[in-house]
């Protein structure tokens, strides 16, 4: 039947198409018998509704999405099928007999969405068209396979301190590369990662904004926020890209100035002409930029009209500086005061004021009859904190005007320097520290540094009104890091008994009282124990988040005790340690306490737990000490009775068994208690063991030539024996036979007499040489009596 139209749905793993061909136009005739002209009609041909591809579907083989079939095609295989436009031949291939189209490789949606396509039925012999060809699309249906992105990320933001909860920071923006119009692929929810609860983000806009009031910057500056993107709505199996929002909170002026010191004592030569430079002042003021700015004025109207402050050019110190020239006879001293004032106030923080600050300020004229002139109208000098007395910070000069040889002394006023921190070299005006500087304590140290003139004549000498001039000093004391981080506060927190593994606990903030730079960047520790029942994380901005561990904490009566160990990035880093006790608590649903567990109730009133640790501890070591002692004391006395007991004057070594006889004898060379002059020769062969019986006697050592005594004779027996292994330790012979070779007479001992019975020789030296005294031996040694007179 010529205009059927033949639609075939395919589905293969969730892939449909629709494909609809014409057959050729026919002509037909009008009204049936009626007369006149043949009205013609020509069909549609080739209207086509959309294919459809899933994306990213990756088969083992080319995936059949469609069928096209023409009214002209009736099976007798004289039709060809031919595919034409966008990934025709390479994407979509076509079977020409049957007109199944094939999907060869996986589409990407993001890459192209829909291919154009034509198709055409022509005759396999001829080529000639069967029908005209007809236009159709295939679109790739979407899948959530693209996660969201923030193309602008990172983001830096700023937001003023002090703001209100809810203030806008900024605005992230993620971008989803799936399909918006098809299910929920693109739809996004925002939401915080890291940051509570300082910032909140909109979860369908993604604004961020604050979330607690009253933010300070002087207590942390930057915030870094983790926001994330989920798609899917949020729901599970969504998939979920970050950015992170470094935020930075603006300097207001919310901290007015204050003086760190109540009075401030200066000195003036009564020759310093107007503009000469009294002091300098500062009113300290923790914010930043044009909110520390500071004005000074003075209030008393004695000290404007002799004096003038105004403010330095980076509109933080106050300069005192003479108005009008000084006379030191009429008169000696001015006390006033002076206000230090911002010089731009927000009206929403007028109620953390005032702001402004009074000190009072004593200047004292100082008389100088043409005193020397010095080099520079006042002198900034700089010393480290902490250097050793006698570190040199600098040097005044001064000359004078009326006679270039009369020679300076200088000299440190001792009202601007009362705690004596520094000393001046009289002839040559080097200032030297006297004492270690602490720059936590003063950081500007106002001194008065005089030159006087030394008198050349009598008559100099005996006036007294010496010429001498003043200058001001003001040395700054440089910052080095000898101040270790210490914990903001005693923390004294709790943890619900039902609280889940990794819930923060307390938010650790350290201090460090030097310097911004790397002597104040504080880093945090916990235990490291991987079993500890708490973690601490830092937060690398001076704090540290208190954290419980990913399982589950024991129950336990007593606090627990977290150690938190600190320390900052100076050279050298400094450290110290501090404790976080945690106590475990029942919390109601809402998260507050119920009730906590009550501590022991052994601790007697008025100590603590760690008190009462102290004291166990140091009695426990202290009864160990006296156990030892009496073991020790007990041992000593057994080892006494022991070498009491025994005669070890006749027993050069001792054996257990009965001995065998007179060859016992031979376990030891006695040679070695006699005298090494009168030892016999030592036997050729190797060294043998003085424990056992030797098969043959070991040669011994031979003595060295010369004079000896009792303590190179025991080393040098002490050194044969240690380096021959077959003989026991020498330090369990006891020597007897040998006296020393203190006397020309040699040994009095039998067992180093040369005499045998039956008479020999005597002494090398005849005896009766000795005198009188020595008669009697004489005759026993068959000496000669002298003659008779």
């Amino acid at each position: 039947m010529w205009g059927l139209v033949r639609v075939l749905l395919t589905w293969l793993g969730g892939w449909s198409c629709v494909g609809r061909l014409a057959a050729p136009a026919r002509a037909w005739a009008g009204s049936r018998g009626a007369p006149g002209p043949a009205l013609l009609r020509t069909r549609r041909s080739w209207v086509w509704n959309q294919f459809f591809v899933i994306e990213e579907y990756a088969g083992p083989e080319p995936v059949l999405i469609g069928k096209l079939h023409s009214d002209v095609d009736r099976g007798e295989g004289r039709t060809k099928y031919l595919l034409t436009g966008e990934g025709a031949g390479t994407v979509f291939v076509i079977d020409e007999a049957t007109g199944n189209i094939h999907v060869t490789k996986s589409l990407d949606r993001e890459e192209k969405a829909q291919y154009v396509l034509l198709a055409q039925a022509v005759d396999r012999a001829s080529n000639r068209p069967l029908e005209p060809p007809s236009e159709f699309i295939i679109k790739v249906q979407d899948i959530n396979d693209n996660p969201p992105i923030f193309p602008l990320g990172p983001y830096h933001a700023t937001v003023p301190e002090m703001s209100n909860v809810g203030t806008s920071v900024i605005q992230v923006t993620a971008h989803d590369a799936d399909d918006p119009s098809y299910g929920n692929s693109a739809k996004l929810v925002y939401t915080v990662l890291d940051g509570l609860p300082f910032f909140s983000v909109d979860p369908q806009t993604g604004v961020v904004r604050t979330a607690i009031p009253n933010m300070d910057r002087e207590t942390q500056e930057e915030f870094l926020v983790v926001i994330q993107a989920k798609d899917m709505g949020g729901h599970m199996g969504g998939l979920s890209g970050s950015t992170t929002v470094t935020v930075t909170l603006s300097d207001v002026n919310d901290n007015p100035p204050k003086f760190p010191q109540s009075l401030y004592q200066f000195s003036v030569v009564e020759t310093a002409g107007p503009g000469t430079l009294v002091g300098r002042l500062r009113a300290q003021d923790p914010d930043l930029g044009d909110n520390a700015l500071m004005a000074y004025s003075i209030l008393d109207g004695e000290g404007s009209e002799a004096f003038s402050i105004s403010t330095d050019a980076q509109g933080r110190d106050g300069l005192l500086t003479v108005r009008k020239p000084l006379d030191f006879e009429t008169r000696r001293s001015y006390s006033f005061r002076v206000e230090a004032t911002n010089t731009l106030i927000d009206p929403a923080y007028l109620r953390r004021g005032p702001f402004k600050d009074v000190a009072s300020v004593r200047v004292a004229v100082q008389d100088a009859p043409e005193p020397p002139a010095f080099t520079q109208a006042a002198y900034i000098l700089a010393v480290p904190e902490n250097k050793s007395p006698g570190t040199l910070v600098g040097q005044v000069s001064a000359a004078d005007l009326d006679s270039q040889a009369s020679p300076i002394r200088y000299s440190i006023l001792p009202d601007t320097d009362p705690e004596h921190c520094f000393s001046i070299e009289p002839e040559d005006g080097t200032i030297h520290t006297a004492v270690p500087l602490d720059r936590e304590a003063r950081v500007w140290h106002n001194l008065t540094v005089l030159a006087t003139e030394v008198a050349l004549s009598v008559h100099q000498m005996d006036d007294s009104s010496a010429q001498a001039s003043r200058v001001q000093v003001a040395i700054q004391t440089l910052d080095e890091n000898d101040n270790a981080p210490q914990l903001a506060e005693p923390y004294d927190t709790f943890v619900c008994e039902s609280a889940a593994p990794g819930q923060l606990i307390q938010v650790l903030r350290a201090l460090d009282r030097d310097e911004v730079g790397n002597n104040s960047r504080i880093s945090l520790q916990g235990p490291l124990d991987p079993d500890a029942n708490f973690t601490v994380r830092d937060n690398r901005d001076g704090s540290a988040s208190l954290l419980l561990p990913s399982r589950p904490t024991p129950p336990r009566q007593a606090p627990y005790l977290v150690p938190i160990e600190l320390w900052d990035w100076g050279q050298p880093a400094l450290r110290s340690t501090a404790t976080v006790t945690v106590s475990v608590c029942r919390c109601r649903p809402d998260g507050s306490v119920a009730s906590c567990r009550p501590e022991a109730q052994l601790s007697p009133a008025g100590l603590s737990t760690g008190a009462l640790l102290a004291i166990i501890t140091c009695v426990g070591t202290l009864l160990a000490l006296v156990v030892l002692f009496v073991a020790l004391r007990r041992q000593k006395q057994e080892a006494l009775m022991v070498l009491e007991e025994e005669d070890v004057r006749e027993n050069i070594i001792t054996y257990d068994d009965e001995g065998g006889g007179e060859e016992d004898t031979e376990a030891f060379d006695i040679s070695a208690l006699q005298n090494p002059d009168g030892a016999a020769p030592p036997a050729p062969g190797p060294t043998a063991r003085r424990d056992v019986l030797p098969w043959a006697r070991a040669p011994r050592q031979p003595w060295p030539p010369g004079p000896a005594d009792v303590a190179q004779l025991l080393a040098l027996r002490l050194r044969g024996a240690d380096d021959d292994p077959s003989v026991p330790p020498y330090d369990s012979v006891q020597v007897y036979g040998y006296e020393g070779r203190g006397s020309s007479c040699g040994s009095l001992s039998s067992l180093g007499s040369g005499s045998e019975i039956g008479g020999a020789p005597g002494p090398a030296e005849p005896l009766d040489d000795w005198g009188p005294l020595f008669r009697t031996l004489a005759e026993l040694y068959g000496a000669k009596e002298p003659p008779a007179p």
